[in-house]
Order: C-alpha cells, then sequence, then structure tokens
C-alpha cells in the first residue's frame, strides 16, 4: 500500500469531496419510474461538466456506464439501462468513482426506492453500521484484520453472509492499488496501517447464503439465491491519530 505525501493526500480530498458529491446530486432523481440508464446519464453530466471531473468506472476494463446500479439481488457491478425501472420496495446501490487531477476516490450508497419491506431496511442499515464500525477502527497501529473481524462479527450477529470474493483496496492513482481490504478475519493479524495510507472500506452483506454468480454480460454479480445484497462504501484516510473519511456527505456528519 502506498503511504501518500501530503500533497497526493490533499488531491485525494478533493477527489473524495467530488465522488461525494455525485451521491448527494443524485439522490432527488432517485424515485420509483426512473430507469437505471436515466440515472448513468445525470451522473456522467454532472461529473463531466459540473465537476470538470472523469468518471474513472466508464470504460475500465470495458465497463460501459459511469456509476454501477446494483438492485436488489445484485451484489455488485450492475450496468445501468434504460429497460431497468425501479419500483417501490426496491433498494439500489449506487457506486461512483472519481478521478480529479489524477487522484481516484470510489464510494458508494444504498437508496431506499419508496416503502421498502422492513427486512430489507434492515440489511441496508446493518451493512452501513458494518461500515461504520470498521471506519471507527482505522487508524496507525491498527491491523486489516481488525477491519475484517469487526465487520464479520457484526453481519453474522445479525444473521447475514459476507460476499468475500470482492473486498475494499488501496486507492490513490489507480482505482485498485495494493492491499485488499477483506470483509472479514482474525482480530490483530494482517498488515499494520500506516498514517497517509488511503484505501476503501465496502463490506457486501447477503441476506442469504454468501454464494454469488457473474452473468453473461461480464459485470453483473448477483446472489446465487435471489435474496436481497447490501454495501456501502467509503475512501478512507489514515491520520497521525486515527482517519479521515474522504467521501463522506452531508448527512453522515455526526455518524463516523
Amino acid at each position: 500500500m502506498l503511504v501518500k505525501t501530503s500533497e497526493q493526500i490533499e488531491k485525494m480530498r478533493i477527489s473524495g469531496r467530488l465522488a461525494a458529491s455525485v451521491l448527494e446530486m443524485i439522490e432527488p432523481f432517485v424515485v420509483p419510474g426512473v430507469s437505471t440508464g436515466k440515472l448513468n446519464q445525470i451522473c456522467l453530466k454532472y461529473i463531466i461538466d459540473d465537476l470538470q471531473a472523469i468518471p474513472s468506472t466508464l470504460n475500465h476494463y470495458g465497463f460501459p456506464a459511469c456509476i454501477c446500479t446494483s438492485v436488489n439481488h445484485v451484489v455488485c457491478h450492475g450496468i445501468p439501462s434504460d429497460s431497468k425501472i425501479l419500483k417501490k420496495g426496491d433498494i439500489l446501490n449506487i457506486d461512483v468513482t472519481v478521478q480529479k487531477d489524477g487522484f481516484i476516490a470510489d464510494t458508494s450508497k444504498m437508496f431506499l426506492i419508496g416503502q421498502v419491506k422492513p427486512y430489507a431496511e434492515k440489511i441496508v442499515h446493518t451493512a452501513q453500521d458494518c461500515m461504520y464500525k470498521a471506519i471507527k477502527l482505522v487508524r496507525p497501529g491498527a491491523r486489516l484484520g481488525d477491519i475484517g473481524h469487526v465487520i464479520q462479527q457484526h453481519a453474522e450477529s445479525n444473521r447475514y453472509s459476507i460476499v468475500r470474493e470482492f473486498a475494499g483496496h488501496g486507492i490513490g492513482q489507480s482505482m485498485w492499488e495494493d492491499p485488499s481490504i477483506l470483509h472479514f478475519g482474525q482480530p490483530n493479524t494482517g498488515m499494520e496501517l500506516q498514517a497517509g495510507m488511503t484505501f476503501t472500506i465496502e463490506p457486501m452483506l447477503n441476506m442469504g447464503s454468501r454464494e454469488i454468480k457473474t452473468l453473461g454480460d461480464g459485470w453483473t454479480v448477483v446472489t446465487k439465491d435471489h435474496k436481497l445484497s447490501a454495501q456501502f462504501e467509503h475512501t478512507i484516510l489514515v491520520t497521525n491519530s486515527g482517519y479521515e473519511v474522504l467521501t463522506m456527505r452531508k448527512e453522515e456528519m455526526n455518524l463516523i
């Protein structure tokens, strides 16, 4: 994992604020009847025209959109489509990656579409709590196993499973840097964190089995049992005394 300089950290802060602003901007448009393709169009225009930034996801290894839109049992990497119309009761993850001046920030949020079932709301809130609990452990000297353990413990205590094929990751001038930030594990194991490191924490919780599969488009990952999945993601900086959430949204100011 690369330790960033103070100049690089400031650029990461800028990219983080921009990425967070995309999720804040799109929220009023996430309503029943809108297509995920339309949400992608709005985000693309905002990132390029308003933010004067680059949507890093677009064309990354051939991905055809600037955001990932993962609905209900889609775990991650859902491709926006004009034919995918959101309806009341859906849950949706929007994953945004923004590059500015050569540095990248990555974040995602779950949206509740209209009135959702209590069990759907619970998995969404639990996924968010898992991420927050992990973030609060970040500090110099903490170990990556500490992060994975607290996520696994909280998820499994609520009877959810953790997707193990995908993980958080170092981030900076590349979208994916070493190491992987696993969302399961044992405390006091793994790499020791140092001030200046930047990485994502992005737990994926399934309501049923942790088993997943990738669809024929080569991108969309779904739960094998078609039960709900939920995920949140932030880009984190390890500071001298703890952590800084580079992609924090205004609604979270008193939560992390």
